[in-house]
């Protein structure tokens, strides 16, 4: 019961901290859950988070759902959703009670073109975290290369982005080029 009620309350740590959507939500998770908590390693993690991205559903909630469930199975899963969901539902709720009736004013306007700032850095720092696990040798360097180019002048799904490149890493495992 410590355990589940421990999900919950850093996944719902997790889920008031995050302004910026899944990406901005990175260092905070690695934070409760690799630093504090030892749930996962970094890579555990980005796997997790991996996985999250490429299921149907919100990458944070995925991801809490895949990490509680790691930690403490069935029960892990859902107090881990509860909790990452549990702040936005309160602070969603809040301000839709609130900014209807102050959304046209322009320091709100303003307030908000600078959270968008914000935002922007915290998902430009957690692409950094990222980059730097993610490409860590010259096959995947080549790899990113070649799916950011398609995806720029190619009008197609991510999923076959994901599926092409979950194929790619197993041909260069198998074919020694990346380490097991």
């Amino acid at each position: 019961m410590k355990t589940l009620l421990q999900l919950f309350a850093a996944f719902a740590r997790v889920g008031v901290m995050t302004f910026g959507g899944g990406y901005a939500m990175i260092p905070i998770l690695e934070r409760e859950i690799v630093d504090r908590h030892g749930w996962a390693t970094s890579e555990e993690l980005m796997d997790y988070y991996a996985v999250g991205q490429c299921t149907p559903g919100v990458i944070a909630v995925n991801t809490a759902t895949f990490v509680g469930y790691s930690v403490a199975g069935v029960p892990g899963g859902i107090m881990a959703t509860l909790g990452v969901v549990f702040p936005s539902v309160v602070i969603i709720t809040v301000i839709a009670g609130i900014l209807t009736n102050f959304a046209d004013l322009p320091s709100v306007k303003s307030a908000f073109a600078a959270i968008r700032v914000c935002v922007c850095v915290l998902i430009f720092n957690a692409v950094m975290k990222l980059w730097k696990k993610a490409v860590p040798d010259k096959a995947t360097l080549v790899l990113f290369l070649l799916v950011f180019l398609l995806s720029v002048f190619l009008d197609l799904s991510p999923i076959v982005f994901v599926v092409l490149c979950a194929v790619a890493g197993i041909v260069l495992t198998r074919m020694g080029v990346r380490g097991k």
